[in-house]
């Protein structure tokens, strides 16, 4: 149930309100998921989604394009596809979907940290605390050894503060930028945050990531106006009592599920309210955002480019059976482990001239096991602009697709049937040719690109 005072969709909740659900909350419908969701209504579909069964995976086992199992702790890329694979066949999408926003809030890169096992390690750390409390969450982060090796926390010690993390930690991670904090502020909490530190094998690499009460400044500090002998779970629990971080929190949050422009300051001020009150916990305001009417009525928002490729997959019904997705998905933009620094991927950047061209290699790429042989293809009734549309969208299972976007579609099918002109062997191979060109336009169409 939403929080008292804040609006609920209130009208039909049809297919099209659960196919954006399962495009904000996951990564897209599968063939008849929508409607199975739809059925529901909108507090069960919700619920099952906040709610799921025991993780289970749909379909083939993923390998590489050599044919061999996927080595994610080892093998180069294979950390992208393992992660894809389960966003593509799991039966947990928004658990899934929360441990993508939280690699983005904290984002961290394999660039840097240069140790796959780490990251698989903080991936399952998300992935464990998706909608948790985030009074867990931050101490969490703040000990894990891929941040520490991220963010300079192993290097942070008495005598010799490191700033990296304690500002990132309150400018991206609970406050925003000079929210509630100065520069003193930064230079304090170093202290209290020192005191990590870790080994180094010549053959394993980092080690031992420990807190050495030895490294830490056990000198007073003074940190948002209080002073005392702050150790590090102090600094995260004065990050969080900072007045600053529930308007953060609810902003940043929202902001994943529904444009910001939707966020009026009686919605957002419910909001923190119900995060202070259940004790930092997110799975509260996760709920009231996903039956918020904006999430239904509101404006349309790009899909990110791993969630794009993993919608492509479950409605195509393919799995992981190629290592091309690495770089089809990098070239769109999004190649999971590797934000392109400390403030997480750029969402204004989803779509460009480089960007879309990714995205029109990806549809390519997804759709070449299903591509129609006009030598073989079954002969079809009627081969009319209309009916070869609806053939080609009825092999996406009916996505909704808005009028302009039909009209143009069929002004296509139109002008490349017509180009067959009385040819006998063009007009008996051009419906099939002209039904694969469709089902490419569709995928990259601004209805399908956005949800």
């Amino acid at each position: 149930m939403a929080p008292r005072g804040l609006p609920v969709f209130d009208s039909d909740f049809g297919r099209a309100e659960a196919e954006r659900l399962l495009w904000r909350a996951g990564f897209g419908p599968r063939r008849g998921d929508a409607n199975a969701l739809a059925a529901l209504g909108l507090h069960g579909a919700v619920h099952s989604l906040l709610n799921p069964q025991a993780y289970a995976a749909r379909g083939p086992e993923p390998h590489d394009s050599k044919g061999n199992p996927l080595v994610p702790r080892d093998a180069f890329g294979h950390d992208h596809l393992w992660w894809l694979d389960r966003m593509v066949r799991g039966n947990q999408p928004l658990v899934e979907r929360m441990t993508l926003i939280w690699h983005d809030w904290f984002a961290t890169s394999q660039f840097t940290v240069n140790n796959q096992p780490l990251m698989l390690n903080q991936n399952q750390l998300f992935r464990q605390s998706w909608a948790g409390s985030f009074q867990d969450l931050l101490p969490n982060v703040t000990q894990d050894p891929a941040m520490l090796l991220w963010l300079n926390g192993n290097k942070n010690r008495v005598g010799k503060p490191n700033e990296n993390y304690a500002r990132e930690m309150m400018e991206l991670f609970t406050l925003g930028a000079y929210q509630g904090y100065g520069e003193q502020d930064v230079r304090e909490q170093a202290r209290a945050l020192s005191g990590f530190r870790n080994d180094d094998d010549k053959n394993l690499g980092p080690v031992n990531f420990r807190y050495d009460p030895t490294y830490h400044d056990n000198d007073s500090k003074t940190i948002f106006g209080q002073t005392g002998n702050f150790g590090w779970q102090d600094a995260c629990s004065l990050a969080l009592q900072n007045a600053a971080h529930p308007p953060f929190f609810v902003r940043k949050l929202w902001g994943y599920f529904i444009p910001l422009s939707e966020l009026d300051a009686r919605t957002q001020q419910v909001l923190e309210q119900t995060y202070l009150s259940s004790g930092y916990r997110i799975a509260p305001v996760l709920e009231a955002i996903l039956v918020h009417p904006s999430l239904y009525d509101g404006p349309r928002i790009v899909k990110p480019p791993v969630v794009y490729t993993a919608g492509l997959l479950r409605a195509l019904g393919r799995g992981i059976d190629s290592s091309d997705w690495i770089d089809l998905d990098e070239a769109a933009g999004q190649r999971l482990f590797y934000p392109p620094n400390v403030s997480g991927w750029d969402d204004d950047r989803w779509l460009d001239t480089q960007t879309f061209r990714g995205r029109w290699a990806l549809v390519a790429d997804a759709l070449k096991p299903f591509a129609l042989d006009p030598a073989t293809a079954p002969r079809q009734r009627s081969n009319t602009p209309d009916a070869v549309v609806d053939r080609a969208l009825a092999f996406w299972d009916n996505p909704e697709v808005t009028r302009p976007t039909y009209l143009a579609l069929r002004g296509f099918a139109r002008l490349a049937l017509a180009d067959a002109g009385t040819d006998s062997v063009k007009l008996a191979t051009y419906p099939t040719l002209v039904e694969n060109a469709l089902r490419q336009l569709i995928a990259v169409s601004p209805d399908l690109l956005t949800c």
